[in-house]
């Protein structure tokens, strides 16, 4: 799947333009996927998957965002849901009590993934981000199931999935933050807003929530999970979002490269030492990123393994915006004209750092850390 993602790549990279031109979501590059059966990266073998870890996500995310960082960015919300089900053994559900009937839902979900469904992640609110803590998005019990009332923003994906992970607080208890795995159809009503900088091929656009959903769509089958299970293992939560942003940052460095020698501007020392530096840039990076992901294949939510994955979003998302504003001073000022593959990428990497957890969320967390603090709870405002 690692060899296919570099196929798709140039493929990816040839439409990249004209959806970023148009806001349009990337239907080609999913049907790609969906063909290559990327969707069951990270299921289970034994539902069909090709059972994946974390560095392989990571590994086969960079090189599809080599091609085209939004496609990325949006299979990476994908990845994100069926890699953190995937990661809930047996072993881990009968530690956590969770009932045999999550466990089937769970299984149902992943072999729907491995037969091509793709699931978006709607977790983000206007005025609380991504903060699980602060959402507005209520549930309450609904007869044998829940009812879910609220809308979303920063929805990848949206209207094109066939799920969607849906985080809301319990109406009577807030402190319960649990999600919900929806499927698309009556209830859920996609509000076209996106018009945004970068990653405009996401199609981030708002999600309105009323649904009544049956008990199984609860994910765990029990009430509260979410909160817990972002601070004690955050990586799908914070660092999957990492390697998306180093292989935009390869490509800026890749394009700048291919129109340096098409201008005959490499005679110049000031170009070839920004295209050197980028290079090294990016190189630190993706080991930054690859020694996170291999921690978290050995030791999920382990200290040291959490302050890995803190590190590897902060500095892909700072590295991805440094090194594609260089590119482009390196290229000049006709790389600066839309429809050039490194005025794309600029504003691509440029969301980079913005994304949650911010590189300001990020550096402040690894920060309060050093100093001896509890990082999770330590500071003006939660975490999450």
């Amino acid at each position: 799947m690692l060899d296919e993602a570099r196929r798709l790549a140039p493929r990816f990279a040839a439409r990249a333009a004209a959806a970023d031109r148009d806001g349009a979501f990337p239907v080609d590059d999913f049907t790609d996927l969906k063909n290559g059966g990327f969707f069951g990266l990270m299921v289970p073998a034994r539902l069909g998957g090709a059972g994946a870890g974390f560095s392989e996500y990571a590994e086969v995310a960079y090189e599809l965002a080599r091609g085209n960082g939004a496609t990325a960015l949006v299979f990476n919300m994908h990845a994100s849901v069926t890699g953190a089900l995937s990661g809930v053994t047996d072993e881990l559900a009968e530690a956590l009590g969770l009932p045999p009937e999550a466990l089937a839902a769970r299984d149902d979900a992943l072999k729907e993934a491995a037969a091509g469904s793709w699931y978006a992640v709607a977790m983000s609110e206007r005025g609380a981000g991504s903060r699980l803590s602060q959402l507005a998005t209520t549930y309450e019990r609904h007869g044998d199931g829940y009812r879910i009332r609220g809308s979303k923003t920063f929805c990848s994906g949206a209207g094109h999935a066939d799920a969607y992970l849906i985080a809301a607080r319990n109406a009577d208890d807030p402190s319960q933050v649990s999600q919900f795995l929806v499927p698309a159809g009556a209830g859920l009503t996609v509000e076209p807003t996106w018009d945004a900088l970068g990653m405009r091929a996401t199609a981030s656009h708002d999600l309105h929530v009323d649904v009544t959903v049956p008990a199984q769509a609860l994910l765990g089958g029990v009430e509260g999970l979410a909160l817990a299970v972002a601070q004690l293992a955050p990586h799908w939560m914070v660092a999957s979002y990492a390697a998306v942003y180093v292989g935009v940052a390869r490509a800026a460095v890749d394009a700048a490269v291919e129109h340096v020698q098409s201008r005959g501007l490499g005679r110049l020392p000031a170009v070839r030492a920004r295209i050197g530096r980028a290079d090294a840039a990016v190189a630190a990076a993706r080991l930054v990123v690859g020694e996170a992901a291999r921690r978290v294949d050995a030791s999920p939510g382990e200290a040291e393994t959490n302050r890995w994955v803190w590190r590897a979003k902060l500095l892909a998302g700072t590295t991805a915006a440094e090194v594609a504003a260089s590119m482009l001073e390196a290229a000049g000022t006709s790389a600066m004209r839309r429809g050039h593959p490194l005025e794309r990428l600029y504003r691509d990497a440029r969301a980079g750092s913005l994304q949650p957890a911010t590189s300001d969320v990020c550096a402040d967390w690894l920060g309060v850390d050093a100093l001896g603090g509890d990082p999770d709870t330590d500071g003006t405002a939660p975490r999450w």
